[in-house]
């Protein structure tokens, strides 16, 4: 049996990133693959240090397959950051299947090595286009809502998205107990973003 690594992502904490587990665990079972471990977090796709996607390539052996949904689920890198991805997975000769990719899954079964050489040459070109095609979603997406939400503000309808008071002043005891931003991310589920928004405020205060 072929050692097999389920990636599951979500972009945001209040998404299920565990959502196509089962499903990702069915397919194994039907292409006879080992699942060695799942690797599953609430990043966005569009950023490339993502804590587990990186331990699970370090974790990885060679030949291992690193199964996934569907490759917006593994990427919506801009090209550049899509290559470093890329290079990386060939460097660790990792097969990459997705559900949404046919022409992978011919890698997770076992084959003579011409065989694999022509399909892994094929699903190459075939992940760079969906790779593609998911930064293109990706950018679309973030362009409409822009655009949204400026025709909201010159008609006075947009306010925001509005915060989580009861979260934002955990955050502030917290950081006034002198917590790590990390015990604080780990506590709270709080970005760093909205952690330095919380503790600047503060530094206002005092300095007022």
């Amino acid at each position: 049996m072929t050692d097999c690594r389920l990636y599951l992502r979500a972009s945001t904490n209040d998404q299920n990133a565990g959502r196509a587990r089962e499903q990702l665990e069915k397919f194994a079972a039907e292409h006879d693959l080992k699942i060695v471990a799942r690797y599953m977090e609430n990043e966005s796709g569009a950023k490339l240090r993502r804590p587990e996607l990186f331990r699970l390539l370090n974790d990885a052996n060679p030949f291992d397959v690193l199964l996934v949904e569907q490759i917006d689920r593994l990427s919506r890198l801009a090209a550049s950051d899509w290559q470093m991805l890329r290079d990386e997975i060939g460097k660790r000769q990792i097969r990459v299947v997705a559900l949404d990719l046919p022409t992978s899954w011919r890698l997770a079964d076992a084959t003579d090595e011409f065989t694999e050489r022509m399909f892994a040459a094929v699903n190459g070109m075939m992940l760079d286009m969906l790779a593609a095609v998911a930064r293109k979603d990706y950018e679309d997406r973030r362009r409409r809502v822009t655009q949204g939400q400026a025709k909201a503000k010159a008609e006075g309808r947009y306010t925001g998205r509005k915060e989580d008071g009861k979260r934002n002043d955990l955050i502030a005891s917290m950081l006034a107990a002198r917590l790590s931003w990390t015990q604080i991310q780990e506590g709270t589920k709080a970005s760093r973003a909205t952690i330095a928004k919380i503790a600047k405020r503060q530094r206002e205060v005092v300095e007022q």
